[in-house]
């Protein structure tokens, strides 16, 4: 079986669509198809079901896909290894992140790596916590930023801490305090935000044991926002989600300062390619030179 063969069925999944996978390789549909075909004959079942709603894995498939990636990550790794050893920086990187990272830190941290390393790809997959996380599990992606939980299946690297507060309409009786307890909360209708995965919202509920007051559950931080601009509830965001909001909503800093640690996170540190090991020091000279 060859690599490209491999290359095809995971773009042909990535993308849900024999016709964009082929967009996206720059080959026929044709080739597509036969190329599929002919790994299913070597694998003797089928991979893939083809319908209206377009390509899906099947459960067998599934199970050769984890196999499938994790080959062309090793292929990549050498290839990058050689580029190295030659004297040139060439490689992809596939990140996961959430939409906070990808507004207030990825334009800043993908300009400089570009003019840095111009031959280093780097695509961006966009998701909640568990989406991040199971594209970590299936191979999808190398590294993801996440919000770093108590345990984690992943190797992880900590990044910054961000401050939740508590949001709420101006003008809301809460508004002028320095503080408040979580206990103050459980009075409010409160719009609960619903990222997927274990966040760090439901980990302050579990800490505290409480029953919120939840009028909504709401995945959107924009969506959020309004909401609470219009009265409706208050609710808890990170402090970076807020940035560009503080004159429309009154933000007030939850007793106690819990925070969210967004941390960067991946299968093994020890085997990163040097590309991605190139992304990761981006990042954190990115940070650290930035207020």
């Amino acid at each position: 079986m060859s690599l490209v063969k491999y290359e095809i069925l995971n773009a042909v999944v990535e993308y849900g669509s024999l016709t964009k996978a082929a967009d996206a390789l720059n080959i026929t549909q044709s080739a597509i198809s036969h190329a599929i075909a002919s790994l299913e004959s070597d694998c003797g079942f089928t991979l893939l079901n083809r319908g209206r709603a377009g390509v899906k894995v099947t459960a067998e498939g599934e199970r050769i896909l984890g196999y499938t990636r994790e080959i062309l990550r090793w292929n990549e790794l050498m290839n990058q290894e050689i580029s190295l050893i030659r004297g040139a920086e060439v490689g992809t990187v596939r990140i996961g992140t959430f939409a906070s990272v990808s507004t207030q830190w990825l334009p800043g941290i993908l300009k400089q790596f570009r003019l840095r390393h111009p031959g280093i790809e780097i695509k961006l997959w966009e998701g909640d916590y568990a989406e991040i996380e199971a594209w970590l599990a299936g191979g999808a992606i190398d590294l993801g930023f996440l919000s770093l939980g108590e345990s984690m299946s992943y190797e992880t690297l900590p990044l910054q801490k961000d401050r939740m507060m508590c949001i709420l309409p101006l003008g809301h009786p809460l508004a002028d305090e320095t503080s408040v307890s979580f206990e103050l909360l459980l009075e409010q209708p409160f719009i609960l935000p619903r990222w997927g995965g274990d966040n760090e919202i439901e980990r302050l509920i579990r800490q505290h044991a409480a029953k919120l007051n939840v009028v909504y559950e709401v995945a959107e931080d924009q969506a959020i926002m309004a909401m609470v601009r219009n009265g409706l509830g208050i609710s808890l965001l990170p402090e970076m989600v807020l940035q560009g909001h503080t004159n429309e909503l009154a933000l007030v800093p939850l007793r106690g300062d819990p925070y969210r640690t967004i941390g960067l996170a991946c299968p093994s540190l020890a085997n990163l390619s040097p590309a991605t090991r190139r992304f990761i020091e981006a990042v954190q000279e990115w940070l650290a030179h930035t207020p």
